[in-house]
């Protein structure tokens, strides 16, 4: 692609900058900030059009006023001057900035000079909240230094408009999304209340690049943000949030379009995907051509991270010196680091000499850990991060027989009558009732659970489940300790004694509502200590002090002046009563919205097995063999218009589901 043609469009991409990550620390408080200098002179020197950030500039909702003022300071001294913008920007800047307090570019705005514009979304650290729904951006767009799009003040129906920008004959559309919950975005995905905004006329000639900052990799059902939701008629994504660079771009077969993944430009976390090496990438666009070069950050602290299997070393673990041996093999593996360190540093005069090392170390259960502090002690002017260089994993003793649920018989169960039609908790006690032996549960009691599952679905109490397993675990190891049995007879001891709770279920299910009060009680009394705090918040009187009282009124949230012993006994009986009925009125609100809330829902019931059984044995459960993968619907591209609307230039849109 020519890099002197007046039709390419060059954007420097990058994104989880982090800004003021470690502050506090003094030999890692500056990291980020010296990394994000080296991303605004790369701008300069390659003379790009703007800056495009996925999001995460900052590291903290609210930063600091030290890294503000740098990050400030920053952007005034790189990104203003008197070098011409040479692109035009043709949407409508009081649709696409309208949450801003100065809904325009801030390169068209006379009051300033910018030469290098820089376009942000919000990440999940520096998202907005707290009154007014302000994060750090908006500061900064209220300064002129950022252009802050992006920015989602409608959860229930999302459209996303683009920004529209032309140099010569390249059109550019680009679409951003700032951070939402994963799961809410999931879900408003499915229900088809995200629509994104398209050119009506010659919408063909427009790039179509989008920026999102969302979990890409599944990390639950329904916490990420599959790549087939996005729009079909995108050509590039740049996928922000993920810390891995991957910045070469990866074809989605499927949606038909690119992803390009930046990652972090700082190590937040010692983990594999932190340690790939750090880079930005020059985005040069032509028409409907594309091309990314990745350019490696010559600043970054290096990290380098190692796991360590002991059983799969030389070393003998059963003598009796064996972890002097292996801290004498830690620490080689370290030096073996360190020189790699020292080989492949960049020679930039700003990039650390002491990297960040990790040593994930796996031992058997019987081994005797060393005191990991003191290993770094050692350490101290070669290594950043002295107090967690080794990472200690303990191995399981014994890899337990998988245990498998019966997947025929629970359908037969399921079968036997319309599942609307039965309790779930009588399916959970059918279901162990006609299972074999082997099979059935090895702590926990069916009436028990089966009284677990109950108080769940009719009542939502959250705390049920967890409640039988802390009281039958604790009851059988009270037993236990109580029988002095044997490691060898303990299995059996164990199956006694769960026949004999079996058989006297009654008392089995007093005991499990006994267990379950307490803890609804100890929860009510944390929930009324709340709701007392939040009023006297708002009703403590302030009375005169007497005695040796300083003389101070009650601060919002105190719970008392350093003279609060002074107050009368018509103010304290004012309060007592106050607070009475607060909690009379916080006890009926909680029980209306029980009863309210009290429906019997379906339940997952493989979902619900898999988590008994594992809590009562510890074991692998699988459902079935032949599960299918999740299939999720994917979206498509619309010709026909629902909605229209003009831009500031006379460019219609469509609106595409």
């Amino acid at each position: 692609m020519a890099q002197d043609s007046d039709d390419v469009l060059k954007i420097l991409l990058a994104t989880d900058c982090h800004l003021g990550y470690m502050e506090s620390d003094k030999l890692r408080g500056s990291d980020s900030i010296t990394t994000f200098e080296e991303i605004l002179k790369i701008a300069v020197e390659k003379e790009v059009d703007f800056i495009l950030l996925g999001g995460d500039l900052f590291h903290e909702n609210k930063p600091s006023r030290k890294i503000l003022h740098e990050c400030i300071a920053l952007m005034r001294k790189y990104c203003m001057g008197d070098r011409p913008v040479e692109f035009e920007f043709l949407s409508d800047q009081s649709d696409n900035f309208k949450h801003c307090a100065y809904p325009i570019v801030n390169f068209e705005d006379p009051n300033y000079n910018i030469s290098i514009p820089i376009f942000s979304i919000h990440g999940n650290h520096d998202d907005p909240a707290g009154p007014g729904v302000f994060c750090s951006l908006d500061l900064l767009s209220v300064t002129g230094l950022v252009n802050y799009f992006g920015k989602c003040t409608d959860l229930e129906n999302i459209n996303v408009s683009p920004l529209m920008f032309q140099k010569g004959k390249t059109k550019l559309c680009l679409y951003g999304l700032g951070s939402i919950r994963d799961e809410r975005l999931h879900r408003m995905f499915l229900d088809g209340k995200v629509s994104m905004l398209r050119p009506k006329e010659k919408c063909e000639e427009w790039f179509n690049l989008m920026v999102v900052h969302q979990n890409r990799t599944k990390h639950g059902p329904k916490n990420y943000l599959p790549e087939q939701f996005l729009d079909n008629f995108l050509d590039l994504v740049v996928w922000g949030h993920e810390h891995e660079c991957r910045i070469d771009q990866e074809w989605n077969a499927q949606q038909a379009f690119f992803v390009t993944q930046p990652g972090s430009s700082i190590a937040t976390s010692l983990c594999h995907g932190e340690a790939v090496p750090k880079h930005v990438g020059l985005l040069q666009i032509r028409q409907k051509e594309f091309q990314i070069t990745k350019i490696p950050l010559q600043t970054v602290r290096q990290f380098y991270i190692k796991d360590v299997d002991l059983e799969e070393t030389s070393l003998n673990l059963n003598e009796p010196d064996s972890s002097e041996k292996v801290i004498e093999y830690c620490n080689e593996l370290v030096e073996q680091l360190l020189q790699k360190a020292e080989q492949e540093h960049s020679g930039h005069p700003k990039q650390p000499k002491q990297p960040l090392i990790r040593l994930r170390v796996f031992c058997p259960p019987h081994f005797d850990t060393f005191s990991v502090q003191r290993f770094g002690h050692s350490y101290v002017a070669k290594v950043a991060n002295t107090k967690d260089i080794i990472l200690f994993s303990r191995k399981k003793s014994e890899k337990l027989k998988a245990t498998e649920i019966d997947g025929e018989m629970l359908k037969n169960i399921l079968n036997q009558q319309g599942f609307d039609k039965q309790r779930v908790e009588d399916l959970v006690k059918k279901y162990f009732e006609q299972t074999d032996d082997n099979k059935r549960l090895f702590v926990l009691s069916e009436i028990g659970v089966s009284s677990a599952v109950q108080e769940y679905v009719d009542k939502e109490v959250k705390e049920a489940i967890s409640a039988l397993v802390d009281h039958q675990v604790m009851k059988t190891q009270k037993h236990l300790i109580e029988s002095a049995v044997d490691q060898a007879s303990l299995d059996e001891e164990i199956t006694k004694f769960r026949d004999e709770r079996r058989k006297n279920s009654e008392q089995e299910a007093t005991e499990f509502k006994s267990a379950v009060q307490q803890q609804k009680s100890r929860a009510s009394r944390r929930s009324s200590s709340d709701i007392n705090d939040d009023f006297e918040q708002e009703t403590v009187a302030i009375s005169p002090t007497r005695g040796r009282g300083r003389g101070r009124g009650r601060g919002r949230g105190s719970r008392g002046g350093r003279g609060g012993r002074g107050n009368s006994t018509a103010a304290n009986e004012s309060a007592s009563s106050s607070k009475n009925t607060t909690r009379a009125v916080a006890k009926r609100n909680l029980n209306d919205t029980s009863t309210s809330r009290r429906k019997t829902r379906q339940t997952d019931m493989s979902s619900f097995f898999n988590s008994t059984a594992a809590s009562s044995r510890n074991t692998v459960i699988d459902l079935s063999d032949d599960e299918e993968e999740e299939v999720l619907p994917v979206s498509k591209r619309r010709k026909t218009a629902n909605q229209s609307g003009r831009s500031r230039k006379g460019v219609m849109f469509d609106y595409s589901d």
